[in-house]
């Protein structure tokens, strides 16, 4: 299904639902972060998704990022509660979602870098090698927080 995202744009649809995402800043032991790229727009982003019926937001958290990018993680912290209703992110479909995620801190607890059907790529990236990545303005936006290691979460 096809997605275009909206971001600060007065022509953007309006929202038709909210669904509770979420998205994981994963660092390894050099500081990189762990990031896919995209398979339906092709921008570099954190691995997440939407919570499904019967897990917790970690939870959601913990597998969406297997899911994504072959890594295990455990759920440490939380960057913060992005919900901006100017961001929002039509889909094919007709649905016009308002953005509602809650980002993770995380460390990752093992596993090896594998793409799947929603990631064409997945690495780890230097901080200094972000400039390079096509990477929409909120997850930057996620990116620099979860470098920032805030004493409180951002809520936004």
């Amino acid at each position: 299904m096809a997605r275009t995202e909206h971001y600060h744009d007065p022509n953007a649809p309006k929202a038709n639902s909210i669904v509770v995402a979420v998205s994981v800043f994963v660092r390894d032991e050099q500081g990189r972060v762990l990031l896919i790229q995209r398979s339906d727009n092709g921008l570099w982003s954190l691995p997440g998704g939407g919570q499904e019926i019967g897990e917790s937001v970690a939870e959601t958290a913990v597998r969406e990022t297997q899911e994504e990018t072959g890594i295990r993680i455990e759920v440490t912290g939380m960057v913060g509660v992005y919900s901006d209703p100017d961001h929002v992110v039509a889909y094919s479909d007709g649905e016009v979602r308002q953005q509602f995620s809650l980002c993770f801190r995380a460390v990752s607890a093992g596993g090896e870098l594998t793409p799947s059907d929603e990631s064409r790529e997945v690495r780890w990236v230097a901080r200094d090698e972000l400039d390079a990545l096509d990477i929409h303005p909120s997850t930057l936006l996620r990116i620099t927080h979860g470098y920032e290691d805030r004493p409180q979460p951002y809520i936004g």
